[in-house]
């Protein structure tokens, strides 16, 4: 007899956890890893330096916050813009800016956008997401987000980067298990490689284009110079 397949929270947490480590390790192009063991919290939190978070909708409810210190969070963003061939002078050195806050943003989407092709793949249910929020948070300010869950559940996991800087996941989801009934076979995985050198791409595509517009005007100006206007 065939033996029920039950997939709980803690499944779906662990796909999230597979997510975070394999977006932030290829675009940062470092070694970022996961606690193996998990924590029961009683709610999510927005926590100082940097809080980002997404909400989510569909086969599921729930929220995912990800909270780092400014170490971290820079940590993160210069790898991520070194990787995608940034000079390291043109990089923010401040964890407010708002260059940060658009790279985090960014990897948040790509993290979430990995962990719904994971969950169409192995659970046959769709979720979506909204656009990610992230926020400078000031060191005596603890917010609470509201995401008017029913009977939620809320984990928290703690992530270690390569210069062994900490940040935390927490994910607060509807309680809900997905039992199988049949046998099937996953759909193929989205190659992470294949998302990072789009976005390498676009980011070599922009700056030529910004090179081009300033050769340009270049030759304007020294045109008009040559005219004597």
């Amino acid at each position: 007899m065939r033996k029920t397949k039950i997939i709980t929270t803690e499944d779906i947490l662990l796909k999230l956890c597979q997510s975070v480590t394999a977006v932030l390790t290829k675009a940062t192009d470092s070694q970022v890893h996961h606690s193996a063991m998990v924590q029961k919290i009683t709610k999510t939190s927005l926590k100082p330096d940097f809080g980002c978070f997404v909400l989510f909708d569909g086969g599921f409810s729930g929220l995912v916050v990800i909270n780092f210190d400014a170490k971290a969070a820079l940590e993160l963003y210069t790898k991520y813009m070194s990787h995608m061939g940034i000079p390291k002078e043109e990089l923010a050195t401040l964890h407010t800016s708002d260059e940060v806050a658009d790279v985090l943003g960014e990897l948040m989407n790509q993290i979430v956008g990995d962990f719904t092709g994971k969950i169409k793949r192995s659970l046959h249910t769709n979720i979506t997401q909204n656009q990610p929020k992230m926020m400078a948070i000031n060191k005596n300010i603890n917010v609470t987000v509201d995401s008017n869950i029913e009977r939620p559940q809320a984990r928290r996991v703690s992530f270690d980067t390569e210069d062994h800087n900490i940040f935390y996941l927490e994910l607060s989801m509807e309680r809900t298990e997905f039992i199988q009934l049949e046998e099937f076979e996953e759909g193929e995985e989205v190659n992470p490689d294949a998302i990072l050198e789009t976005e390498i791409l676009k980011q070599l595509e922009g700056k030529d284009a910004s090179k081009k517009k300033k050769a340009a005007a270049s030759d304007s100006n020294s045109l008009m110079d040559d005219l004597g206007i």
